[in-house]
């Protein structure tokens, strides 16, 4: 434990610490995905037909926006989104068709303690269990960690149990539950926070690699080893 001059436990020294420059918009290229800036122009006729594939507008129930009624409502959200400066959004496009599926956003970009927040995952059905889902997170958490962030935050509806499962997937820990901490659709949220810190990135890092390497998926392109089962050690290591 190190202490002041006064005896007192403090944190560790960062003598070398300089900011990393702001999150920006930017292209992420993966071999299942392309992580692009979000446009409306190029994106929400797509994604709009994407999301509609989620007829009961599920998907949406645990974010803040949506569904949305017709396309002209998604189309202005797009908009908006895409103009956001304290949310870098960006669309999901899968290789294979080169269409958007999905849209994130890096929000609660803090460069001056080097924190930064994944979050608006909005996963439409043509990507939930498929690789492009977890590529899509694993390019947009390395694309932090490499410009030096150290700390990279996943927060939920506490409620949200498959988006808990799928941040410990992703190898978040789990810190804590902040309780009524916004009010969301006329009701109260309870929030999940979970993260990843510098530290643990080059781990989780090599479990990612391992996972999305060509030899982890048999001829059907089914997986051989679950992403969790690389990364659930790691957790269980943290404590």
């Amino acid at each position: 434990m190190r202490l002041n001059e006064l005896g007192q436990p403090i944190g560790d020294a960062l003598p070398d610490w300089q900011a990393p420059p702001r999150v920006a918009r930017t292209t992420l290229v993966g071999r299942f995905c392309r992580v692009e800036p979000l446009n409306a122009a190029q994106h929400a006729a797509d994604l709009f037909a994407a999301n509609a594939l989620d007829s009961a507008g599920a998907g949406w129930t645990y974010l803040g926006s949506g569904p949305f009624a017709d396309f002209a409502a998604f189309q202005t959200w797009i908009e908006n989104a895409s103009r956001r400066e304290d949310a870098m959004f960006h669309a999901i496009i899968d290789l294979r068709t080169q269409k958007p599926v999905g849209s994130a956003c890096y929000s609660h970009i803090d460069p001056a303690n080097g924190v930064a927040e994944i979050g608006s995952v909005k996963f439409s059905p043509l990507m939930q269990r498929t690789p492009v889902s977890t590529e899509s997170m694993y390019l947009m958490m390395k694309n932090v960690f490499e410009q030096g962030y150290r700390r990279y935050e996943w927060k939920c509806d506490s409620l949200n149990a498959p988006s808990r499962r799928a941040a410990q997937r992703f190898g978040f820990s789990y810190e804590a539950t902040f309780r009524q901490l916004v009010v969301i659709k006329q009701r109260t949220r309870d929030t999940a926070w979970f993260s990843i810190i510098d530290s643990e990135w080059p781990a989780i890092n090599d479990a990612f690699t391992r996972w999305l390497a060509p030899e982890n998926f048999d001829a059907q392109g089914q997986q051989r080893v679950a992403l969790s089962a690389l990364t659930g050690p790691l957790l269980k290591a943290r404590g």
